[in-house]
């Protein structure tokens, strides 16, 4: 074990130096980058807005992208974020002394609440340009507003909750008429629903807000200066636009759950978080006169959505008698405070001050402070001046606050993207599981941090926790790239030899019988992984070794298998006298070679089993590889068990129609050895054709001879076509086999009647059987009396040949009045054939002068021509250029010797002395060669009508236009 951690540890060096080469040129790898190298920019970014007011500012408030600001006494200013460059304002039209008290904007930024300190409340919709007073609201002044979210839109609010200085929660409504816009009163309606109170009495409703859970039920927050209220209870599903009244019903006749705090601010604030547009918050924040309560929303909880609940004490620095906070807004992680000349952020995991921002006393003192829930914008304002601040990448440092908190999950959960964050967090998770005796979880962190290997093993391996370092190599092994090998191997090879020791301890007691077959379970998988496939498999040799040093045979198999070392498997198995185990993993994994090899050790004791193996792998088998395996143990078998290797060879040649020699001529010996019977029936299926048998026919001839099987002899000699053997031999076992055999020269009539004499000579001879001698000639039509004669003793009397010689006449005498008629029927068709040769000699046919010829279409008299039978005409010469390129070589050839020949037969003699009787005689010899010569040439072009002969037949494949001219045929068309 020592050895191969110091292997993997050099390896680790190895690729460590390699990594520092790489960075020492300039070339990346996958080390991790120190992020605080960068510039890194704080979370929340203060920016100055590039505006001035023409007068100061007494309330701003921001929602959707939609600001709202008023200015001085009677002015509202609207700006769209997404267009800053249009700016809208309002005139209030105010001609008293009444200002804005506060404004409120709902979530789509489409209604305005305006309150004056003259209790009083306009309307201003995002669409219009004139303020509307909601009457019904006069008499009150607007502390709180609850939007309702679920139902509200951009033309009517929607059932929502309205708060006053007095105490009392108004449920009302706005509705902006689309047709004639103000119309109508936009307040649909104004009703008191509940009233809040304190020790001493009504106190102003501070907050409201309207939040839905599951299954319809709704969780109403109302707060007051010292108090937090919540009122719980479900609206039927369809009455939701009747408002919330039925829920403060509820609590008409006992206070709603609360919570208190003694000190007084003389308001409260609170605010939520939400992640997501459109979903319900999920922690809130409370600023009251002991501090800030804090916590989560839980909404299964019946009574109460509040959940781990925290304060958070101002700090000596807050004294709310001197510089009391003014507002506070929720981020994720951080409540913010705005005092009347900073802002104070404060993480909510561990209530530690994490940003503090000072204002310049020139800007004035700050007045309040509000988020854009919809893009996560705060907003700060003085009397003349608008700051902005920019959440970013606020989770950075939330991982490490969750890792000091042991909150591991939480911390790698902030941190998946920062992968040297991650490093951290599950060392120390790691160090914090060990340092607990969680060994198992501990080597599961250990394997994905980036720590130095050997002391993480050297650790495990120190506290005696083999089974929590096997965790820790599995897990390490499986995060390890495909490159790495050298470390695959070390880490495969050392998980091997603990799993191996661990069965061995685990194997000898009977009490941990459960975790041993777990533990080899585990095992069996770890072999059997695919991604340890590769690696196990080029290493197979040392765990073979390994395996063999334990005597672990089980998994030696178990591991030869995997490997598809089979081989291995079945020599164990044979090496065991396990046969039949070896036999099925042969006929489970039909692997040709390994039946090739251990065939001849299976087939010695279960014969039956392998033959029924080696049937089943049909042909994927070449028999003549398992020819040695039969005859060594036809050598050494019964008759009864030679049988099994008749019945594969003759599954091979009847079923699968092999054709080797060595099959048929080993089927053969198995027969002439033990099954005669089935040897001549062998020989008479595979036919008499030599071309078409597929056994030796020489030495299937000697096989036979050597065990007597004459039968089988002659047929052979008869496939030999050898029938003077055949019947020689077959003489000696039965005549009429004999004759069986002489009839089978058909084409040879002189052969057949040699054959007929040897049988009659030797049942003459031998038999000295007249009667039988006479059937031969009674058989074989070629054999006479006069043939057999010779062959019989001198003492036999005529009297056993009358009947023979009688009608050895009569078919002497049958054969002359067949050749009499024949002779007269020549004579008659010798005749005829004159007859009709004198008919052609004097039939002729007329010729029109108008007449032109087949071929050129010109006159036809101009010129020598032929007239055909079928009425076609032609020049000579048209009908040699037609006839000539179709002609056999021999014939072309034949013509042009001709037509050289009447060329010279028509030239006149260059000698002027001759006799003339001497030119006499030459001009009738010459007159007779040109006549002649001239009947050979017509007899070559004039045998047929070029048009209606068997040129033309055999020309029906031939293109019209000649494949060399088609290009300029084609071209001559364009």
């Amino acid at each position: 074990m020592a050895s191969i951690l110091d292997e993997y540890e050099d390896s680790l060096h190895r690729s460590a130096s390699v990594q520092q080469s790489r960075a020492s040129v300039g070339i990346p790898h996958s080390g991790y980058v120190n992020a605080r190298l960068e510039k890194e920019t704080p979370i929340f970014n203060k920016q100055r807005i590039d505006f001035a007011p023409p007068e100061k500012i007494n309330s701003l408030v921001v929602s959707s992208n939609q600001l709202c600001m008023s200015l001085g006494k009677d002015t509202i200013l609207r700006i769209d974020l997404g267009k800053p460059d249009e700016p809208n304002q309002v005139e209030l039209g105010r001609k008293d002394e009444a200002r804005v008290y506060k404004m409120f904007l709902d979530h789509t930024g489409s209604h305005l609440l305006i309150a004056l300190n003259t209790s009083e409340c306009l309307y201003l919709n995002r669409s219009v340009q004139k303020v509307r007073a909601l009457s019904r609201w006069k008499g009150h002044l607007i502390e709180s507003v609850g939007w309702n979210k679920f139902l509200g839109s951009e033309t009517n609010t929607g059932p929502i909750l309205v708060g006053t200085s007095q105490g009392q929660i108004y449920e009302a409504e706005i509705s902006v008429s689309e047709g004639s816009l103000f119309s109508t009163n936009p307040d649909q309606y104004f009703r008191q629903v509940y009233t809040l109170e304190e020790e001493s009495g009504p106190a102003p409703v501070c907050c409201l807000e309207i939040e839905r859970g599951i299954e319809g039920k709704f969780f109403i927050i109302a707060t007051t200066r010292k108090r937090l209220f919540q009122f719980v209870g479900k609206v039927p599903e369809g009455t939701e636009q009747q408002g919330f009244s039925s829920i403060f019903a509820m609590h008409a006749d006992h206070l709603p759950s609360f919570r208190e705090f003694p000190a007084n601010l003389g308001f409260s604030e609170i605010a939520f978080y939400t992640p997501k547009l459109r979903s319900n918050p999920r922690s809130f924040a409370w600023m009251m006169g002991n501090g800030v309560l804090y916590g989560t929303l839980d909404y299964s909880r019946p009574d109460s959505i509040l959940s781990d609940e925290r304060v958070w004490v101002y700090p000596s620095d807050i004294d709310i008698t001197v510089n009391k906070p003014i507002s506070i807004v929720l981020t994720q992680f951080h409540f913010l405070l705005l005092l009347p000349d900073r802002v104070k952020a404060v993480c909510t995991l561990n209530g530690q001050v994490v940003f503090q921002d000072l204002f310049l006393e020139k800007f004035g003192l700050l007045t309040c402070m509000i988020k854009d829930p919809t893009v996560q914008q705060i907003w700060i304002h003085t009397e003349k001046v608008v700051f902005r601040y920019h959440v970013q990448r606020e989770s950075r440092d939330v991982w490490k606050m969750y890792m000091n908190m042991n909150k591991f999950d939480l911390a790698k959960e902030y941190c998946k993207d920062r992968p040297e964050c991650l490093d951290i967090v599950l060392a120390k998770e790691a160090e914090h599981c060990f340092q607990n005796k969680r060994y198992l979880d501990s080597a599961k962190c250990y394997a994905l941090t980036q720590n130095y290997f050997e002391e993480i093993a050297l650790k495990f391996i120190e506290a005696k926790q083999e089974e929590a370092l096997m965790e820790f190599l599995i897990k390490k092994l499986s995060n390890l790239k495909p490159s790495e090998k050298t470390q695959t191997t070390l880490l495969t090879t050392w998980l091997t030899e603990l799993y191996l020791n661990w069965l061995g301890i685990l194997e000898g007691d009977p009490s941990q019988r459960n975790l041993y077959l777990d533990t080899r379970e585990k095992f069996r998988t770890f072999l059997s992984s695919p991604k340890n496939k590769d690696c196990l498999f080029n290493n197979r040799a040392s765990i073979y070794e390994l395996l063999a040093s334990h005597g672990d045979t089980e998994h030696m198999v178990y591991f030869a298998v995997i490997m598809q070392d089979y081989e291995r498997v079945v020599a164990h198995h044979c090496q065991h006298d396990e046969y039949d185990e070896a036999l099925n993993v042969l006929s489970r994994h039909r692997d040709e070679k390994l039946f090739y090899k251990f065939s001849p050790v299976l087939i010695q004791h279960i014969p039956k089993k392998v033959v029924d193996a080696w049937i089943s792998m049909g042909s994927r088998l070449d028999a003549r590889n398992l020819i040695p395996a039969l005859v060594n143990y036809s050598q050494s078998a019964s008759t009864q068990q030679i049988n099994e290797a008749i019945r594969y060879m003759e599954f091979c040649v009847y079923q699968l129609e092999e054709t080797q020699q060595a099959i048929h001529n080993y089927l053969l010996s198995l027969y002439a050895l033990c099954r005669p019977d089935s040897l001549l029936s062998y020989l008479e299926q595979a036919g008499t054709n030599p071309n078409r048998i597929h056994y030796d026919l020489k030495y299937a001839l000697r096989l036979c001879a050597e065990h007597g099987h004459h039968h089988a002899c002659v047929h052979i000699y008869k496939v030999m076509e050898l029938y003077e053997e055949a019947v020689d031999l077959a003489l000696q076992v039965d005549v009429d086999l004999a004759k069986s055999c002489a009839d089978l020269p058909e084409d040879d009539e002189e052969l057949r009647k040699k054959l007929w004499l040897k049988i009659a000579r030797h049942v003459v001879q031998e038999e000295k059987d007249v009667k039988k001698a006479m059937a031969c000639l009674s058989s074989c039509a070629l054999l006479k009396i006069e043939d057999v004669l010779p062959f019989f003793p001198d003492f036999v009397t005529i009297d056993h040949f009358k009947e023979a010689i009688c009608n050895s006449l009569e078919d002497y005498n049958k054969h002359i009045e067949e050749l009499k008629r024949e002779m007269e029927e020549a004579t008659q068709s010798a005749k005829r054939i004159r007859e009709d040769i004198q008919e052609m000699r004097n039939k002729y046919g007329s010729v029109e002068p108008q007449e032109k010829c087949a071929a050129c279409d010109f006159p036809l008299l101009n010129r020598p021509f032929y007239l055909f039978l079928c009425g076609h005409m032609f020049h000579y010469d048209c009908l040699l250029q037609a006839v000539f390129p179709n002609l056999p070589a021999y014939k072309q050839a034949k013509l042009e010797d001709l037509q050289k020949k009447l060329a010279a037969t028509s030239q006149p003699s260059k000698s002027h002395h001759r006799p003339k009787d001497a030119d006499t005689i030459s001009l009738g010899k010459g007159q007779h060669s040109r006549e002649q010569i001239k009947a050979d040439i017509d007899d070559i072009v004039a045998a047929e009508c070029v048009y209606c002969g068997e040129l033309m037949i055999r020309s029906i494949d031939k293109p019209f236009i000649d494949p060399q001219k088609y290009e300029e045929e084609m071209q001559s068309w364009l």
